[in-house]
This record gives structure tokens, C-alpha cells and sequence, in this order.
């Protein structure tokens, strides 16, 4: 697997991560041994930038991945997040009640993952969400100190805007972005990825399939689990989901035609975007990891990408990525 840099400060990972967020929250039951087993997969194969969060779960993902992990810390690059207030009853997204960044909670949220990790260090630690009531040059100077205690390695932010970026990175560097991009999500194109290019900071894709839809696989609402939280997004309602085929299908051909899955013709674009860009498709069985990971062999031509972008542009796309509600926990 290739190796790509985020930040000024020298973070290496590989080309593609891996998202461990659905191995135990959102969308539905997962198998705990076949997860493991492609986290195991996953090293074998050089992905070795692994993606959690303390809320996912909450808790227990970081739990998973410090069971997989154990022996295999000088082989990965493993980046989690805080920045929401958890409730200590409840089961999964009910749990969630709010933001909550204040000094203390960082604190107290970083001491948790490293002990359900079980590391030292956090090679990225993000601010899941900005949080209104926190200035982010104070969240940031908290995120400085832990990288001066040795407790976190290089510091990031996700879902936020270029103002926010320059803000926090005039504070102490910022080695990452992460936030939603995808074909069929590209609100990233008219702010953030720009002033990560100007400011040399890297850019972390969450959900670069589309949440599974540009895999081609899922093309109906009736095959997910009843407790998917995508059952709740606007573009999984069945009108936007039928109004989203046609491209789809048409995005199919072309990957045909090239010999490749939809899914790696849609992380192959991805990766086309900048040498700063590193996709961290999620994946909860082997095959789809070896799937995913087999992008990051393929090149694409600058007329193809820019035919494939035609197809899925922002007015071709029917629905929103988020229910308007979950847009007041998004940095604007």
C-alpha cells in the first residue's frame, strides 16, 4: 500500500484507512470475529490508518480496536475523536446529547481512549464537532498541551469551515480535515479542501462510498437493518433513492468498462483529487477491505475524472446528506 502525508509535520499513512465506525454503531448489527479478522486483514495489507471515535458505540469500537490491535501498535496509525456529550444510559445514537468540548471533557474523553486503545499515544486526535460554547482556539490549546505530554501525536478537526480551519491552525498545526466527501457529496470543493491545499493540511473522507450507495450494492431502503441510522437521511428516502439510480447506474457502466467495482471506481476518483486526500472507507467483512484496498493501485485519466464528477454533481443528487436537524452540529 502506498503512503500519503497529512499535515506539514510529517503524519505518514497509507493511501486509503480504514472507517471502523460501522464494526459498531449506525447501521445495523455487526459480527465481532469478522471484524476482527479484517482489522488483522487490513494490517497484512498495509492499511494502516484506522479511524475510531469515542462515541462510536459509544465506547465499545475503541474497545474492538484495542482487542484487534494488541502487538500490531508500531504497524498502524490510529485516529479517534471527541467532542460529544454521552450520555451514561440509553443504547447507541440516544446516547448522543449534544456537544461538549470544554477543557476538562477533552481531558477526560483522551484519558478514556488511550486506556479503551490500550496506547500511549493518539497519532490524530480530532474535535469530532465544533462546539458553539468553546472557542476553537481554546479547544485547540487544550489539543497542544496533549501533544506536549506526549499523549497525542498530531491534532485535527472535522466538519468545519476554511474560517475555522485558519483559525485553529494559527493556533498549532493541523494536520487533517476530515469530513464528508464523496461523488455524490462535494461540499468540501467550495471551502475546506481549498485552504487545506493553500496551508499544506490533509483531507480524511468520511463515508467516500456514499454510506454504500456508489458500491451499487444497496439500492433500496428495504435492506437496511431496522436500527440503520441511514433510514433517517434524506437521500436513503425511496424517492431520492430511485432518483439517485440513474446515475448510479450509468457510474456502473463506466466501472465496468474499466475493469474495476463501482466502489473502487468511486475511491480511485477520490484519490485522483490531490495527493493530500486519504479515503477511509469503512469496511466490516475482508472482502469488501480487499475491495476497497485495491483502489489505491488504479489511475484515472483527467478527462475520465472529470466525467465522472459530471455525473453525480450536486444538481444531479436528490437529498441531503444529514436530516436538517443533525446540520446544527455541522461547522457553517
Amino acid at each position: 500500500m502506498q503512503k500519503r502525508t497529512l499535515g506539514k509535520d510529517g503524519l505518514q499513512v497509507s493511501a486509503l484507512g480504514l472507517g471502523c465506525m460501522g464494526m459498531s454503531f449506525a447501521y445495523g448489527g455487526a459480527d465481532e470475529r469478522e471484524s476482527i479478522r479484517t482489522l488483522h486483514r487490513a494490517v497484512e495489507l498495509g492499511v494502516s490508518f484506522i479511524d475510531t471515535a469515542e462515541v462510536y458505540g459509544p465506547f465499545s469500537n475503541e474497545e474492538l480496536l484495542g482487542k484487534a490491535l494488541k502487538g500490531k501498535r508500531g504497524q498502524v496509525q490510529i485516529a479517534t475523536k471527541f467532542g460529544f456529550k454521552i450520555l451514561p444510559q440509553g443504547e447507541g445514537l440516544e446516547r448522543m446529547a449534544g456537544v461538549d468540548s470544554r477543557p476538562e471533557h477533552i481531558r477526560e474523553a483522551v484519558t478514556g481512549s488511550l486506556q479503551r486503545l490500550g496506547i500511549d499515544s493518539i497519532d490524530l486526535l480530532y474535535q469530532h464537532r465544533i462546539d458553539p460554547a468553546v472557542p476553537v482556539e481554546d479547544v485547540v490549546g487544550v489539543m497542544a498541551d496533549l501533544v506536549r505530554e506526549g499523549k497525542v501525536r498530531h491534532l485535527g478537526l472535522s466538519e468545519v469551515t476554511a474560517a475555522t480551519l485558519r483559525r485553529a491552525h494559527a493556533v498549532h498545526p493541523i494536520a487533517a480535515v476530515q469530513s464528508e466527501y464523496s461523488l455524490w457529496s462535494r461540499d468540501p470543493e467550495h471551502g475546506v479542501l481549498p485552504a487545506c491545499r493553500e496551508l499544506g493540511i490533509g483531507f480524511v473522507p468520511y463515508s467516500p462510498l456514499g454510506r454504500g450507495f456508489l458500491t451499487g450494492a444497496l439500492t433500496s431502503r428495504d435492506s437496511l437493518a431496522h436500527d440503520d441510522f441511514r433510514r433517517g437521511l434524506p437521500r436513503f428516502d425511496a424517492a431520492a433513492m430511485q432518483h439517485n439510480l440513474t446515475p448510479l447506474r450509468r457510474f456502473g457502466e463506466l466501472a465496468a468498462a474499466r475493469g474495476m467495482t463501482p466502489a473502487q471506481l468511486a475511491l480511485a476518483w477520490l484519490l485522483h483529487q490531490g495527493e493530500h486526500i486519504v479515503p477511509i472507507p469503512g469496511a466490516r467483512s475482508v472482502v469488501h477491505l480487499e475491495e476497497n484496498a485495491g483502489a489505491a493501485r488504479l489511475t484515472l485519466e483527467p478527462a475520465e475524472a472529470a466525467a465522472i464528477a459530471a455525473l453525480f454533481a450536486p444538481e444531479q443528487v436528490s437529498g441531503a446528506r444529514y436530516a436538517e436537524g443533525d446540520f446544527a452540529l455541522i461547522d457553517a
